[in-house]
């Protein structure tokens, strides 16, 4: 077991600094102790889409955890800082790698719920606390609840509303409002939606993951926790059962892989069919939107695990281009974590739509998912490149229907040495390795943040 954290190490770029250091400035009082030194030298980069979650990943970076745990840490900080696309009520896919290992997938989309006639907007099963305590549970370094505290700060004592936040809101804020929970935490006093800058304090929430933290993830999915959850969100409309919620569960999966120039390149498998799309296109230049469209348009009715990504690795060495067609997707959000390692997590999350079902299960603070099959499924995608057992880079995108081929340009790029192209509608984070330490990049058009800097 790592030690145990001292203090928070704010000293950054003014850039980092302006981003908020503050919000996590307790982070080192709670995680690993007070007898561990701060990790100097390189530490690993965190590349994320909302700042203040990537800030609580470099923290965990700083005082001696590895990839896994700050993707972790990042994971659920997002819950907190944009549950527009990563809502506890959610789910989603991540890429896992450890020196010269081949990468492993843990998927953990939002689970389809019973269906309940009564339920007036159903939910999803949410995931994405069991998916990462799972993918932590097998590569991290620490126990998962010492990960939770800066969530529970960062709910309770508040965080600054990020642009990216503050753009999602302001999207979807009529039919948002129309929930009275969801109205008092996204709004200002006088009624008006929450503005970048702007402070989001959700004590409900830090009650939430509070308890988990004392109870442990499993009670959400097993135990007492799981009954209050439920019960909240029936009272939402969202026709979840205790039963199904014991069910759900994340599948830790090997990745599809593609071979080029010696590298070899490691994608999300199905059911996370970005992952497919992004192959094709790095591998023959295929649109992996149509690719992605050929996918969901051919029955596989009956075919799981080893069956579906034989399916899928097959479609992609087909190297021929597909013709296939996709609706407007979901929103999701991404990011990269690689530490001092070798280690490298590439995650891909999301509600299934902008803020879900736009409802707040009752007394959680927690935004519901929407059910799988009420609209498109979202292309996550994420990737890791190696040569020779030494990680390239780790890669992951969101941008809607654009996400899986803004990913597979960017593997190129990081291939060939080339500045990774920010341009269309798809948005990649990524962290570009050389002769050991990594730099991160994310899309100067968004709201994203890259840390990990040296620590002196």
């Amino acid at each position: 077991m790592a030690g145990r954290l001292t203090r928070t190490a704010c000293a950054m770029s003014a850039a980092v600094l302006l981003a908020g250091c503050s919000d996590v400035s307790h982070i080192g009082h709670s995680l690993f102790g007070k007898t561990t030194p701060i990790v100097t030298g390189y530490i690993g980069t965190v590349v994320a889409d909302e700042p203040r979650a990537a800030l609580v990943g470099r923290d965990v970076l700083v005082h001696g955890g590895n990839a896994a745990d700050a993707a972790a840490a990042v994971g659920m900080a997002l819950s907190v800082t944009l549950p527009s696309r990563a809502s506890l009520g959610g789910g989603g896919a991540c890429l896992v790698s450890r020196g010269s290992e081949a990468p492993q997938a843990f998927v953990f989309l939002p689970a389809a719920p019973p269906v309940a006639a009564s339920a007036s907007r159903q939910a999803a099963i949410p995931m994405t606390p069991r998916g990462l305590f799972t993918m932590q549970l097998r590569y991290g370094s620490v126990e998962f609840a010492d990960l939770l505290g800066p969530s529970v700060r960062l709910a309770r004592s508040g965080t600054t509303v990020s642009r990216v936040l503050a753009q999602d809101i302001a999207a979807v804020y009529t039919p948002l409002s129309a929930d009275e929970a969801a109205r008092t935490i996204f709004s200002r006093p006088d009624g008006s939606p929450l503005q970048n800058g702007d402070a989001l304090v959700q004590p409900q929430l830090a009650s939430f993951l509070e308890r988990m933290t004392n109870l442990g993830v499993g009670d959400l999915y097993n135990g007492a926790l799981g009954g209050i959850f439920v019960d909240g969100a029936n009272r939402a409309g969202a026709g979840l059962t205790t039963a199904s919620m014991r069910t759900a569960m994340p599948m830790q999966l090997a990745a599809l892989q593609v071979e080029q120039d010696g590298y070899t390149a490691s994608f999300l498998p199905p059911p996370a069919d970005g992952g497919i799309g992004a192959a094709a296109a790095f591998h023959s230049g295929a649109s992996a939107q149509g690719v992605v469209g050929t996918w969901r348009g051919e029955d596989r009715h009956g075919l799981s695990g080893d069956a579906l990504l034989s399916a899928a690795q097959t479609l992609v060495n087909a190297g021929s281009s597909r013709s296939g067609a996709l609706p407007a997707l979901p929103a999701s959000t991404s990011y990269v974590v690689t530490d001092n390692k070798g280690g490298a997590v590439a995650c891909a999350l999301t509600d299934n739509n902008l803020f879900g079902t736009g409802r707040i299960a009752d007394g959680t603070g927690v935004l519901l998912a929407a059910a799988p099959g009420r609209y498109p499924a979202p292309l996550l995608s994420a990737a890791i490149l190696q040569r020779r057992g030494s990680l390239v880079a780790a890669l992951a995108a969101s941008g809607q229907n654009d996400a899986a081929d803004a990913l597979a340009q960017a593997a190129h790029a990081a291939v060939s040495g080339t500045t990774v192209p920010h341009e269309g509608q798809g948005r990649v984070n990524a962290s570009l390795c050389h002769g050991g330490t990594c730099q991160g990049d994310t899309d100067p058009r968004g709201g994203g943040l890259s840390v990990g800097s040296v620590n002196n």
